[in-house]
């Protein structure tokens, strides 16, 4: 019980420190039904991202009791496509993935979760990973396919998902 009141103190104190950054102008972050552990994000791309610039992108952050020893699962609600994102929204992203070893060896552990990482740094790496795809390892392999074979293709999909996020909004 002790770490699940220590992680709800911490995730209060990380949420309050970025809803009073104003170098984070990008990113909204709030609560959802006043849960410490269910955060809604807003994340306002900027115009110099390559593809998804000018987007405004809906997202999830639900955390687990055992924060910071484990990571949060992450979950765009704003349709997006991407290499490393499910069609469900998911992020696949190596720093949300358990500390250990990967299985396969494709990542080492240390570029899995660790618990120095926060939320701020869990979406400037998302953010980072828009403009960069990691397409030897997708999550959405169609994407990933497009990303490779028809960049124009993959171009103008990806510019009607932020022309799409901004009627959402």
């Amino acid at each position: 019980m002790a770490s699940q009141a220590s992680s709800a103190t911490l995730l209060s104190r990380q949420l309050k420190e970025m809803q009073n950054d104003k170098d984070l102008s990008n990113i909204s972050v709030g609560l959802v039904d006043d849960n410490i552990y269910q955060w809604e994000v807003m994340l306002m791309i900027s115009d110099d991202c390559k593809f998804y610039g000018g987007g405004f992108f809906r997202a999830r952050l639900d955390f687990p009791k055992d924060y910071p020893l484990s990571p949060p699962k992450m979950r765009f609600e704003t349709p997006i496509w991407h290499p490393n994102i499910y069609d469900n929204g998911e992020v696949c992203i190596s720093i949300l993935h358990p500390p250990r070893d990967d299985e396969f060896g494709y990542e080492s552990a240390a570029e899995r979760w660790l618990p120095v990482h926060t939320p701020e740094t869990i979406l400037i790496s998302v953010i980072s990973m828009l403009s960069s795809p990691n397409d030897e390892s997708p999550a959405n392999v169609e994407a990933a396919k497009q990303w490779r074979e028809d960049p124009q293709g993959f171009k103008k999909r990806v510019r009607k998902c932020v022309r799409d996020s901004l009627e959402m909004c």
